[in-house]
């Protein structure tokens, strides 16, 4: 199957679905879980499998559909495409869909990889009132939390409760529910803060590099990419394992060696072209990070012999 990892039988468990009630004091809370299930769709095989399972209005999912409820339908392996209102989107594998009472959509595996899908479904007002909050909203139907054992555990556990129906069984399903919807949006809100962290990086790079002839100004920096000089070191360091003043202490020194290998250059020359006012300070500092000062590294790279392709050995 494309883009999938192995699994067993034994990590996954058996297909099922199973249509739950609900009583008076159950709805009093405010939300109850409506239905369950988890299902392996082999490649070619149809969709959705046992149909006989599956109230009349559920089964036709791959066609197009409208239901009274939410659902939350995770497909941790295979490919497929999801409708839902006017979007249509690619499922990866890893990926998280919502479904929302009486938007029209429709959702089927790829032919040739088929999934794995767990789903449930809920209904009540505390979740309407979180979509009337845009909490949860038809135009975010799709998210990519990736591969999630903690998602399955949880998935795991309503299994369970379904299965079991002790005394406040809905209560309990419904607070896995809600610790389910809570886990997706938080992995959704990390993935989004560590793209913002890589676009930082990638454009404090481009700006230091643009500047190398300059005096490294951590407050130019932090005026150019409109943050503050705490977060930009702590994302900066997070990324690279530098702060952004190593690092440009880094590109420069790199600079310098690539001029004194080109030619005859002083070493007062190749200290303004990597910012360095002061050659003196420019020399110690070079040596403290190369082992050599710039002289040394001149007539050292004259003498050492050339490596069979051509190169002088390092």
């Amino acid at each position: 199957m494309h883009g999938q990892i192995a699994y067993s039988d034994r990590m996954l468990g058996a297909d099922f679905a199973c249509y739950l009630t609900h009583s008076e004091e159950d709805s009093r809370w405010q939300m109850v879980c409506t239905d369950v299930g988890m299902n392996r769709v082999l490649p070619g095989s149809p969709y959705p499998p046992h149909r006989e399972q599956h109230p009349e209005s559920f089964r036709s999912v791959s066609v197009g559909r409208r239901i009274n409820e939410f659902q939350i339908v995770y497909i941790p392996f295979g490919e497929g495409t999801l409708e839902s209102g006017t979007q249509r989107s690619r499922i990866a594998p890893g990926s998280v869909f919502f479904l929302f009472p009486d938007v029209q959509h429709a959702y089927c595996p790829d032919p040739k990889t088929g999934w794995i899908e767990y789903w449930v479904g809920f209904t009540g007002p505390h979740f309407d009132t979180l979509l009337r909050n845009g909490i949860i909203g038809p135009d975010k139907p799709l998210y990519h939390p990736g591969y999630q054992a903690s998602l399955i555990a949880t998935f795991r556990a309503i299994f369970d409760l379904a299965g079991t129906q002790a005394p406040l069984y809905q209560l309990r399903i419904c607070s896995e529910i809600l610790k389910l919807l809570a886990e997706i949006l938080s992995l959704e809100r990390l993935a989004m803060q560590q793209d913002r962290g890589q676009v930082i990086v990638q454009q404090a790079k481009a700006f230091i590099e643009a500047n190398i002839r300059s005096s490294f100004d951590l407050d130019s920096l932090g005026a150019a990419l409109d943050i503050s000089l705490p977060q930009m070191n702590e994302v900066f360091k997070s990324f690279t394992g530098m702060t952004p003043y190593q690092y440009c202490i880094h590109v420069k020194i790199n600079r310098a060696k690539e001029i004194l290998a080109a030619g005859e250059t002083s070493v007062k020359e190749i200290a303004w072209q990597v910012g360095f006012e002061d050659p003196y300070y420019f020399s110690r500092l070079f040596k403290k990070k190369t082992g050599r000062c710039p002289s040394e590294w001149i007539a050292d790279d004259r003498v050492r012999p050339l490596d069979r392709a051509g190169g002088r050995r390092r």
